[in-house]
């Protein structure tokens, strides 16, 4: 039984096989080798993630009526509490005025039933009437003092119908478009908004991890709390393949798991003071790993089987199979090596998947 061997020349290996009993002409293939010494590495891995603005405000009617104006200016800057529409106010005036007269009305009986009261205490302290007519008048003037409440009441309501017809911007932000016009019918139950206004000034960034990535950072960390204050900066990669120019940071993680995506939400802050990043949007969240002094080795000088990972290690010019862990993440061309390997080991570059080691 012969073993056809990897024999080490300088940088190169040559592979020579024999047969029992059989001379041939060797042939030789030549594999880069790699003397391995720690390195410095930054990966990254991306998440697709949603953009919504910081403040994502739909507005709707509090009161029904047609629209007499619309003072919004569709995608314009607005201010919070500025008017954007205007719903007709004739008729929440006259309600105005008409629970303005009520309380008038319920003020002037309550004042004639406070004085009936006062006479009726005087005559029965001088016994003229009797205890029933006394209660009777008590009881008159609690009525009246709870009609000029109920009057107070309608007459708060109507002021506040009033001023819902000034449609108003609960956020400074940015309007979208809207499909009503003047002459439109409005009514707090239709279910299109009549405008929405995002605050965009800061966008939120929504991004998901699987269970197992999110129980890794409490075990990592010690916490969640703690692997959100010990999170790096992220980059946003845009639809269109671009990176957005400003980092974000990681100012949200969910304490709870998602029953049906199995996942734990995750919120990125970035600054928009360009207005480049719009609401709705998708991207990629990239989020950095760094590794110091790390063994770094090219895919090419892996084979895997059955899960595991192996290289070619040379010792004494020959290259020995060894079965080594990878870091989970990596960048598409290199592994960082968590055991196997060491500083000083020599391995195959290149081609390990093409390298056979044969028994006869």
């Amino acid at each position: 039984m012969k073993i056809k061997n990897i024999i080490l020349f300088g940088t190169a290996l040559l592979l020579t096989a024999c047969k029992q009993g059989e001379r041939q002409q060797p042939t030789e293939e030549e594999y880069p080798l790699l003397t391995l010494k720690p390195t410095d590495r930054e990966l990254s891995v991306k998440y697709s993630a949603v953009i919504e603005g910081k403040q994502d405000v739909e507005i709707r009617p509090q009161v029904s009526g047609t629209l007499t104006r619309v003072c919004v200016e569709e995608g314009a800057r607005v201010r919070k509490g500025e008017v954007l529409f205007v719903i007709d106010q004739v008729p929440y005036q006259a309600a105005l005025q008409k629970a303005q007269a009520t309380v008038a009305t319920a003020e002037a009986n309550l004042a004639t039933a406070r004085l009936n009261l006062e006479g009726k205490e005087e005559l029965f302290r001088n016994k003229v009437v009797s205890d029933f007519d006394l209660r009777t008048t008590q009881n008159a003037c609690k009525s009246a003092e709870a009609a000029l409440l109920q009057a107070q009441a309608e007459l708060r309501d109507a002021a506040n119908n009033l001023s819902y017809t000034e449609v108003k911007s609960p956020v400074d932000g940015f309007a979208g478009m809207t499909a009503f016009r003047v002459g439109a019918l409005v009514s707090p139950t239709m279910s299109e908004p009549l405008i929405s206004v995002s605050d965009n000034s800061d966008m939120y960034v929504y991004f998901s991890l699987t269970e197992k990535q999110a129980l890794s950072l409490t075990a990592q960390y010690g916490s969640l709390d703690k692997a959100l204050a010990s999170f790096p900066e992220v980059s946003l990669e845009l639809n269109d393949g671009s990176l957005y120019g400003q980092k974000g940071r990681v100012d949200v993680i969910s304490g709870i798991i998602d029953r049906t995506t199995g996942t734990v939400q995750m919120r990125a802050c970035f600054s928009n003071a360009d207005r480049r990043l719009m609401s709705g949007g998708v991207a990629n969240i990239i989020i950095p790993y760094y590794r110091e002094q790390c063994l770094v080795i090219p895919q090419g000088a892996t084979y895997e089987i059955q899960n595991r990972f192996f290289a070619y290690k040379v010792v004494d010019g020959k290259a020995v199979s060894t079965a080594i862990e990878v870091f989970k993440i990596d960048n598409g061309r290199e592994y960082i090596v968590e055991s196997g390997l060491q500083e000083g080991d020599v391995i195959v570059a290149e081609g390990a998947g093409l390298i056979k080691v044969n028994e006869e």
